[in-house]
């Protein structure tokens, strides 16, 4: 392992071992990333099997009323932006908000710099030994005022959708979008 996967290792641990979880459900979640990242040093990358961290960040518009939510195109469901770490990236928030920036196509965004959520969903198309188990460190941004959003090569489409009229959306989701809106503007 190289001194920067080291490095993102590291700050992922220090990261989940300093945050409060909302939930009993979160801290059980808190607990099992935790575990994987101290006992697997490659635990932040791909090479993880069947489990691995990723990150990802919510963006909401600059008053907390919309969020932006990518098609994705491998899974045809509407999420949060997000993925895998690379080489470069020298935190955990990091990773989450070069998703953002990739994924959506604005530059400034204003990161909470907190995990608000952790997940775990299975993803059957990650890696050829089968499905992986995406432990997800979920943050949440502020857009600026007039940003535009430009659709990445992951998504099919992209859209902002009012608070109060979203598409089916998983449970988790729903949960981050009021403690996003909560954290970023008090709502």
């Amino acid at each position: 392992m190289t001194d920067h996967r080291a490095d993102l290792h590291a700050d992922a641990l220090a990261t989940l071992r300093a945050w409060t979880p909302p939930t009993e459900e979160q801290h059980a979640l808190r607990e099992r990333f935790v575990a994987l990242l101290a006992a697997e040093p490659d635990g932040m990358w791909r090479s993880a099997y069947p489990d691995h961290l990723t990150a990802g960040t919510l963006v909401l518009d600059e008053a907390g009323e919309r969020v932006l939510l990518n098609l994705h195109r491998k899974a045809g469901r509407w999420f949060h932006f997000g993925g895998h770490a690379e080489v470069g990236d020298p935190t955990l928030a990091s990773v989450a908000l070069r998703e953002a920036r990739e994924e959506s196509g604005i530059g400034d965004l204003d990161l909470h710099p907190v995990p608000l959520q952790l997940d775990v969903h299975v993803v059957p198309f990650c890696d050829p030994r089968g499905g992986v188990s995406h432990l997800d460190v979920r943050y949440a941004a502020l857009a600026p005022a007039g940003a535009q959003e430009a659709v990445s090569e992951e998504s099919l489409a992209l859209r902002w959708w009012p608070v109060d009229d979203l598409p089916d959306l998983e449970p988790s989701m729903l949960r981050l979008i009021g403690w996003a809106r909560a954290a970023l503007v008090g709502t």
